[in-house]
């Protein structure tokens, strides 16, 4: 019994890994090293999930932690008088993160670069002047968030739309309440069903998964819409009527994007059309399309910067915008979310030696052999309520079942939408707390947990029957 504990425990604080596939190595799961490694990992977990109240940065406990597992493996395999076997291993996992590394570099300086443009603040400007009412305000911003999502991140797809929803209806809490909400719900639902929505369904596609009834494609990820759209449609129906039946007041001045913004915009898609055509026609993994496009987007910083561009955000961080400086695009690649970066690091290479050290087949024989694929990827869901999706994601990628194509889009709607059952869930709705703080709560988020969980119920239902295909 302790030992079935142990293994439920591992995957709820699971984190991202890719375990080293065809090394042959010892089971640890009963041995010292891998019950401390166990035990380390689960601390420094909880640590991260504190970090809102002990203002200790994510990145620092798990990247800390991957040094000492990894160390431990090694010291037992030394006294064995094997240890290229765990080099062989380390490596593997450090070479999945540095895949995910350049890509979400490259995507987080395309992100920075259009925000420094005022793309997002022109369109938030924009919707604020059109004197929509609380109502129609609800509906455009959850559809913005569902079909900007897809492309840009779930959080700053949601951070988008919350400052129209706090700019126009800041002094209406109810208003504020169920936008937010709405907003969580689809900004999760939008990025499940795009390979580029979410760093899940990102690191599903570059895994290039062989499911037991055909390849996990990019176009795949398409038959999820439906779903995805449903499971944000049955909530924001029910909400809809609660919502206040008024128009607010107030205006805002049009702020136009800057020079070069669409530029950069026309760049970004043509950055993903390359990732897609070098995974599927060239066979190569799609980061060297993304490292390609900002290539692109640094030759086209250049050509801002020598045709007299300036930027005032070198000196930003203290206030001071007296002193603009020549256009430089390696300014919005400093501004890449670094600690989320490390976090990504520090989970893959302590999960990978959690897997190394076998608890990750343990787990996988549990759930997926014991209660079968379906329920085991309905509670990966609802898990991911609690645990952010990525950790658990990743660690059923790196237990790899074997199961239909169906299955893996099933996991990966969960995984991207089981998220929005709390606001804890997912960065959405954790940034739109700190964003809405007093009007979005989590007992707030928690008392239309039934509508949402509705939702969920839903989405599943219409996968399973629209993509039964996928199941055979």
């Amino acid at each position: 019994m302790t030992k079935l504990i142990s293994l439920i425990t591992l995957l709820l604080a699971s984190g991202l890994c890719f375990a080293s596939e065809g090394t042959q190595h010892i089971d640890l799961t009963g041995h010292f090293v891998g019950i401390l490694a166990l035990l380390l990992f689960f601390i420094a977990y909880l640590v991260v999930m504190a970090e809102e109240f002990i203002h200790l940065r994510k990145s620092k406990p798990v990247v800390l932690v991957a040094g000492i597992i990894w160390a431990l493996i090694a010291w037992y395999y030394q006294a064995h008088g094997i240890p290229h076997v765990v080099e062989a291993a380390f490596r593997h996992n450090l070479e999945e993160y540095a895949e995910l590394l350049l890509f979400l570099i490259v995507a987080m300086t395309f992100i920075n670069a259009m925000d420094e443009r005022q793309v997002f603040e022109a369109l938030r400007t924009w919707l604020i002047r059109k004197g929509l009412s609380y109502r129609a305000l609800f509906w455009t911003t959850g559809a913005l968030a569902f079909l900007i999502s897809p492309i840009a991140d779930n959080l700053t797809t949601a951070l988008l739309m919350g400052a129209v929803v706090m700019a126009v209806g800041g002094s209406n809490k109810k208003f504020v309440l169920l936008s937010c909400i709405n907003l969580v719900i689809a900004a999760n639902a939008g990025g499940a069903f795009s390979p580029f929505g979410d760093i899940t369904t990102l690191m599903v596609w570059q895994k290039n998964i062989q499911a037991s009834n055909g390849a996990v494609t990019f176009w795949t990820f398409f038959s999820l819409f439906v779903p995805a759209l449903v499971n944000w449609l049955v909530p924001a129906i029910i909400m809809h009527f609660a919502v206040p039946d008024e128009k607010p007041k107030g205006n805002s001045i049009q702020l136009p994007m800057r020079r070069g913004a669409l530029g950069i915009v026309g760049l970004f898609l043509l950055t993903i059309s390359m990732a897609v055509m070098a995974h599927s026609l060239l066979s190569l993994p799609p980061v060297l399309g993304m490292l390609t496009g900002l290539g692109l987007l640094q030759l086209y910083g250049f050509m801002l910067k020598t045709s007299g561009e300036k930027t005032d955000f070198a000196n930003s961080a203290n206030g001071d915008f007296s002193n603009p400086v020549p256009y430089d695009i390696y300014n919005k690649l400093a501004r890449a979310e670094w600690d989320t970066l490390f976090f990504f690091y520090g989970v893959i290479i302590c999960v990978g030696g959690l897997g190394f050290l076998g608890y990750l087949t343990l787990v996988s024989e549990t759930i997926y052999g014991g209660w079968g694929a379906t329920n085991a990827n309905i509670t990966i869901g609802v898990i991911s309520a609690v645990v952010d999706n990525i950790p658990v994601m990743f660690a059923v990628l790196s237990m790899m079942p074997e199961m239909t194509t169906g299955q893996w889009m099933l996991v990966t709607l969960t995984a991207g939408v089981g998220g929005s059952l709390l606001s804890i869930g997912s960065a959405a709705g954790v940034a739109l707390m700190g964003q809405a703080h007093g009007s979005y709560t989590f007992f707030g988020h928690l008392k239309w947990l039934p509508v949402i969980a509705l939702g969920y119920v839903a989405s599943i239902g219409t996968h399973m029957l629209i993509n039964q295909h996928m199941f055979q």
